[in-house]
């Protein structure tokens, strides 16, 4: 298994976006089965960010100077994804709006994975030596394993509270 942060990095994406394609699959009734897929998307997503926004984030941003203004961008694009994740966290599958604040997490994720697969890992590729890029993977995998996987559990919502008060 590669221990390239990007690689890591892109199959989470590759995760997080089959089940995405699951939610928009299930069907306009299948409220029960809506409600499982989103806790899985919930679970992925409290993972996947905490584990960019604690290595990540803060080494390129450490490392590559230049890119600072991505990493801000992206620490803003995970708020709003953390907020909905706490709002969907809160909310019953048959709630008026569960599928349409579903919708709305889906499209701003997927913005935010297209954007970094298309415009930041490459300068990042770029940017970093392979070495240095398994050195931050091999800390993400050792992150992953202590990662909070609800949005409510204090470590993924100390995030939010920091970046709404920053």
């Amino acid at each position: 298994m590669s221990t390239d942060a990007l690689v890591l990095l892109k199959e989470d994406h590759k995760e997080i976006r089959a089940l995405f394609n699951e939610f928009q699959q299930a069907g306009e009734n299948a409220t029960k089965k809506k409600g499982a897929i989103v806790e899985r998307i919930l679970e992925a997503l409290t993972v996947h960010t905490y584990i960019e926004n604690e290595c990540m984030y803060p080494e390129t941003r450490k490392l590559l100077p230049d890119l600072e203004d991505d990493v801000l961008e992206s620490y803003e694009e995970h708020h709003v994804a953390d907020v909905l994740c706490l709002e969907l966290a809160a909310m019953k599958p048959e709630d008026e709006r569960f599928d349409a604040k579903t919708m709305v997490l889906i499209e701003n994720v997927t913005h935010h994975i297209e954007e970094e697969e298309e415009e930041w890992f490459p300068k990042v590729r770029e940017g970093l030596d392979r070495k240095k890029l398994q050195e931050i993977g091999e800390r993400m995998i050792e992150l992953r394993e202590q990662a909070p996987r609800k949005p409510t559990d204090p470590k993924a919502m100390k995030k939010a509270v920091d970046a709404a008060t920053a």
